[in-house]
């Protein structure tokens, strides 16, 4: 098929007066293809359609397509069921010419934003060697949209709560806050529904009003909407952590914040080699200031004291006074610290541990009082003799104790039955040899100290005396 431009150079060869066959011979071309473009009298190229077996069939086509819900393999099935015989790739491509199930995309276009009118945030998780162990970690991120300044930090677990921390720390790295948020519809900030539909839960609202911006979500496939700071996640995965050494997670993330100022300090292409801190210059003033006091960013948990003087949190302990015991105390827990309230009154305050690590916090000022007085209590008497019965028993003693934990009451009770009931040298030799090979079990001790004692403390039968006999 002629394209427009030889069309409109036969028309026009046409109209200076040239004949079929001259024409034909100038623009190599065959005198019928010359004839056709002639008695069309237009350049513009006529739609190709070469038609389809499928063609006869649109109506039921669109029918089944609606009833199997798109799925064109049921479509398929159901056509060859009727008589109808398809390809798969023949009705799939009928289908998009005809539209049946095909969304039109929409023009993506460039997206412009004015000094403090939009800040991007987002989380993406990462896999990151801290300490020797290799974990998943959440990656937050906060972006200025005009002057592309980062801010990026690590958390073990994601929620609202450290949402809000990061959040909070992010908006004081900036020293003030763009009007308004864009978020992800997967994000912990929305509490339900997408895009402009998207219901942003009220703690998320409350603490975007402390600090003067909105959230807003962007629409479902709008990917490029938020590409601010999507970019930002690949830029920290393969520069940042590579070749980098981090002691714990506290370590990690104050590097993350220099090397972040290192970025931002470096020219980008996107702004015509000027560096976001050049920019950024100009945004501040533009961007909404922080509130005269910033409070501290915590949540809120209800516990008992239990009889030990403990209350626990995300399966950690921290000690309390003893007159609280059996009473309701408020836990306000931040990212460093669990602050402890009774009455309204701080009684105590703890370093936070991470959740999760089956930690029990003592305050020093708690280790004296009367719940600690008994701690150390003198060992039981089987325990005092079996230690004074020599180095074996004394090293049975030790490794029944790391076996069953505590005192091992009960097991040294046994032993000292043993103790008492056997010939010691006898029983030391028998335990000496059962510890070379880690055995630790009771009642296989006793029976080798019966196998080692039968001929000396019972008269025992040859094997050539006849029990006939009397």
């Amino acid at each position: 098929m002629l394209d427009v431009d030889l069309r409109r150079a036969v028309l026009s060869l046409r109209e200076k007066g040239y004949g079929i066959r001259a024409i034909a011979r100038t623009l190599g071309l065959s005198r019928n293809t010359v004839r056709d473009v002639l008695a069309s009298g237009a350049a513009e190229v006529p739609p190709f359609d070469r038609g389809s077996q499928a063609d006869a069939h649109l109506e039921r086509i669109r029918e089944l397509h609606d009833q199997c819900g798109g799925n064109l393999v049921r479509v398929q099935e159901k056509l060859a069921a009727e008589g109808i015989a398809l390809g798969y790739s023949t009705l799939t491509a009928f289908c998009r010419h005809h539209k049946i199930g095909v969304k039109q995309p929409e023009r993506a276009g460039r997206y412009h934003f004015e000094p403090g009118e939009e800040m991007q945030h987002d989380t993406s998780p990462h896999r990151v060697t801290v300490a020797g162990l290799v974990r998943t970690y959440q990656c937050a991120a906060l972006v200025l949209c005009y002057s592309r300044m980062l801010f990026a930090q690590l958390f073990t677990r994601w929620s609202r709560f450290y949402c809000k921390v990061f959040l909070t720390q992010a908006l004081q790295f900036f020293n003030g806050a763009a009007r308004r948020c864009m978020v992800d519809n997967h994000s912990v900030v929305i509490a339900s529904g997408t895009g402009r539909n998207a219901v942003v839960a009220p703690e998320m609202v409350a603490f975007g009003e402390r600090f003067s911006f909105a959230f807003v979500a962007h629409e479902v496939g709008d990917a490029d909407r938020s590409g601010r700071v999507e970019r930002s996640f690949h830029h920290v995965e393969h520069n940042f952590y590579p070749g980098r050494e981090f002691q714990d997670l506290r370590d990690l993330n104050q590097q993350l914040v220099a090397w972040c100022m290192q970025v931002n300090r470096q020219p980008k292409r996107a702004l015509q080699m000027a560096t976001p801190l050049e920019l950024f210059a100009a945004e501040k003033p533009h961007l909404v200031a922080l509130p005269p006091h910033v409070p501290e960013v915590y949540e809120v948990h209800l516990r008992m004291v239990d009889l030990e003087g403990y209350i626990s949190l995300h399966r950690n302990r921290y000690s309390v006074e003893e007159e609280l015991i059996g009473r309701q105390v408020e836990i306000r827990e931040s990212m460093d610290h669990v602050r402890i309230l009774y009455r309204r009154a701080e009684v105590a305050i703890h370093q936070r541990n991470e959740p999760g690590a089956g930690v029990r916090s003592t305050l020093p000022q708690h280790r004296y009082q009367a719940r600690w007085r008994n701690v150390h209590r003198d060992p039981p008497r089987e325990e005092v003799e079996l230690r004074r019965a020599g180095p074996e028993i004394n090293a049975l003693v030790d490794a029944l104790q790391r076996k069953y934990g505590g005192r091992a009451v009960r097991p040294l009770r046994e032993l000292h039955r043993l103790f008492l009931e056997y010939p010691d040298e006898v029983l030391r030799e028998t335990v000496a040899a059962a510890l070379r090979y880690g055995l630790v079990d009771l009642s296989r001790i006793e029976r080798m100290v019966l196998r080692r004692i039968a001929g000396e403390f019972f008269k025992l039968r040859s094997d050539d005396e006849d029990p006939s006999d009397g």
